[in-house]
This record gives C-alpha cells, sequence and structure tokens, in this order.
C-alpha cells in the first residue's frame, strides 16, 4: 500500500529575540513617522505599541505556493504577516491562506493580479508562463547565490527591473526569503552518467526543467503537496524540492535514496511577496517602507533559518535513514553548465524586457564572482588546509 505523505508538524512559535531584532530595525524608520514598538517600557498591554489615531486600518489577504505551516517557506510568509501586524498594532492584518485553501498554489500570481488576494509569498520561476524574465528573480541555472542575489536587487538595478516587469501584471514584487543552495534532487536510481538521465521523470520547474529536458530527461511540474504521492506511485523517478530541512519534512528518503548535490538549478532561491500594485499604492511611503524593511529582515532571517536547519537535517537523513548522499560527477556538471548557458541565452532572445533583464543580471553576477573569488571562495578554501 502506498504511504501518504507525512504530516508536517507546526514548527516552534518565533522566538522572543527575533520579534525584539525587527522591532529594533523597524525603529531606523521613526523619522518618517513609521509608528513601532521599540520596548517593553514604551508598550501597551498587549505588546505593541499603540497606532496613530486616524491612521487607516488595512485587512489584507496572502496566498503562498507552499503548504500550511511548511518549515522554512512556510513560516517564513506568516513570520513576516506577524511581524507586520505587530510593528502596526494591529492596523495593517494581513491573513495567511496556504496553497489550495484560498486558491491552488500555481493560482497565487493570477490572484494577486486580479485583486482576488493581495499579497502572494512564492518562488517567481513558477510564472515564467507570464514571462521567461521572473525566472532571474528567483533561480536560474548556475546563477546567484543568495548573497549575490541580494546584491543585485538592492544595490544593482534589479529591483527596479523587477518593477518594471511585475507592474505589467498588476504587482509590486519584493524579496521575500531565501532557501540558498538548493540539492540537486532525489532519484530513484543511480545517476553516474549523462545517459542515465534518458527517459528519467523528474519533478523541476522553471528553467532547470529546460536543460533537464535537453539532457534527456521529461521535466514536470507539481506543487510541493503533490510530489510525495508521485513518487511514491512511480508517477516521477526523480525529484528536486529544496533541501535537506524541508526534503526530510517530505519523507523522500522513503522512496528514494539517491541524494544529489549541488543543486545546479537553484544555486541561491529567493523567495518573493508580490504585492496587489494597486493596494501597494493605497499604502502611505511610511507603510510602503515598513513592508520592504519586514521583507529585507525576512530574506535574512530566513537564509541563516535554513542554513542552519539544512546543516541539522543533512546529519538525520545520512545517520539515521540512511541516504546514499552523492555528489554529480565532474562529466555531468560540465554539461549542465554548456546547456545552461544556451537555456539562458534563449530565455534573453525572446523579448525585450527578458533581454534586459539577463544583460543586468549577468553584468551584476560578474562581478560577484570575481569579488567572491577573493573573498568568500577564497577564505573557504583556506579553511580545509587546516583539516
Amino acid at each position: 500500500m502506498t504511504k501518504a505523505p507525512k504530516k508536517i508538524k507546526n514548527p516552534a512559535p518565533t522566538k522572543s529575540t527575533d520579534r525584539r531584532g525587527f522591532l529594533k530595525a523597524a525603529g531606523a524608520v521613526a523619522a518618517t513617522g513609521v509608528l513601532v514598538a521599540c520596548g517593553s517600557e514604551n508598550e501597551s498591554a498587549n505588546g505593541a505599541a499603540p497606532a496613530t489615531v486616524g491612521e487607516t486600518k488595512h485587512k489584507l489577504k496572502m496566498v503562498t505556493t507552499w503548504p500550511k505551516n511548511f518549515p522554512g517557506m512556510g513560516v517564513s510568509a506568516q513570520r513576516f504577516a506577524d511581524r507586520v501586524r505587530e510593528a502596526t498594532a494591529g492596523r495593517i492584518d494581513i491573513e495567511l491562506y496556504a496553497a489550495g485553501e484560498l486558491v491552488p498554489a500555481l493560482g497565487a500570481f493570477d490572484a494577486v493580479s486580479s485583486g482576488k488576494a493581495d499579497i502572494y509569498h512564492g518562488a517567481e520561476y513558477y510564472w515564467q508562463g507570464k514571462s521567461k524574465a521572473f525566472n532571474f528573480f528567483a533561480a536560474v541555472p548556475f546563477g546567484m547565490t543568495a548573497d549575490e542575489m541580494a546584491a543585485w536587487i538592492y544595490h544593482d538595478g534589479g529591483q527596479e527591473l523587477w518593477d518594471e516587469l511585475s507592474a505589467g501584471f498588476n504587482i509590486k514584487p519584493l524579496l521575500g526569503g531565501s532557501s540558498g543552495v538548493q540539492m540537486g534532487g532525489w532519484f530513484r536510481k543511480e545517476i553516474n552518467t549523462v545517459g542515465d538521465l534518458n527517459g528519467l521523470r523528474m519533478r523541476i520547474p522553471g528553467l532547470g526543467g529546460e536543460v533537464m529536458s535537453r539532457l534527456g530527461a521529461t521535466p514536470v511540474t507539481k506543487a510541493g503537496g503533490e510530489i510525495f504521492l508521485a513518487l511514491s506511485q512511480g508517477n516521477i523517478d526523480a525529484t528536486e524540492w529544496v533541501g535537506p530541512w524541508n526534503d526530510l519534512a517530505f519523507g523522500f528518503h522513503e522512496v528514494a535514496k539517491h541524494y544529489y548535490y549541488p543543486g545546479f538549478h537553484e544555486p541561491g532561491t529567493a523567495f518573493a511577496l508580490g504585492f496587489n500594485l494597486a493596494k501597494w499604492n493605497d499604502f502611505s511611503a511610511k507603510d510602503q517602507e515598513l513592508f520592504r524593511m519586514a521583507s529585507q529582515a525576512e530574506y535574512t532571517y530566513t537564509l541563516a533559518d535554513y542554513n542552519a536547519n539544512n546543516a541539522r537535517a543533512l546529519d538525520t537523513l545520512i545517520n539515521e535513514h540512511g541516504v546514499d548522499l552523492r555528489r554529480f560527477s565532474d562529466d555531468i556538471l560540465s554539461e549542465m553548465g554548456r546547456i545552461s548557458g544556451e537555456v539562458l541565452l534563449e530565455a534573453a532572445a525572446s523579448d525585450d524586457m527578458t533581454g534586459r533583464v539577463y544583460e543586468s543580471f549577468k553584468s551584476s553576477l560578474g562581478r560577484g564572482q570575481r569579488w567572491g573569488a577573493i573573498s568568500e571562495l577564497a577564505i573557504r578554501n583556506a579553511r580545509l588546509l587546516n583539516k
């Protein structure tokens, strides 16, 4: 009998230190008039600063592409909503609807674009059917790490291009989190050569799916909550999802033992917060700045959350569940890299907007790689000398 996916336990609530850290950061915009809680002496009985008299109250609907209370990304969406609610003493109240509760997981974009919902939390490559340019704001094969993505979006022209792209769909985007480097995926059989990918049915979205297609596999798009059943029933032969933390929660190790790295297709996957643009424009400049600060805090916090929990979960998968951890061979990675370059160039040629996004992305990544080679990469290699 096929096993049903494991129930996911509700994660521990956000620690008070996280809440205080965010409120302290939010205080930096007090000069613009954003009223936030700054410490216990100024807090009201319910633990948050009182709202300014006469400020407009907002009740917002947020839809996500993630299962309810899912570790990392699902919790991140709820934490963003909670932070905004606390910082405004409930004046801005965001109600979260997980995948399937208000709209299907992959219907989140259209729901916000049309005004059925006010905010989505998801990954932009899910919308590549709208424009291939969206891929670059989540992850592309052999693309940016989380740090490089933040540099591009915040300081190197990425946000302006993202705003322009999304405005065509009545959406205002912000970075809303990052899973960091992802894994290559779970496979029922060993993958020793490029030929072993031929005929493989693999759940993998975005441009990474196109790369796998050209390597002989058949890419399949499925929302997170559908993957375990498809893999356990043999409807797919392999899947990528996120990394050890999320993969352990879904129980993929029960139906596939070969776990490959690195995730060539998602070197630093960013999550997005997409606001209905008309709704965004209804907010004051103070509230818009609060949203920006909350999203920036969440990007940093979620990345740290993933790095800490992925390390623990990987130990569990190997030591307690006997998972076979393997690295893709150099030959496979080289071929993946060659084809990835072709796929990105073709995406860039699809329309003017994608072309401009690609050129900006490529330039920023090149600078980041040159600096990274003598900074983080150099010190990581130096540490290995002392092992």
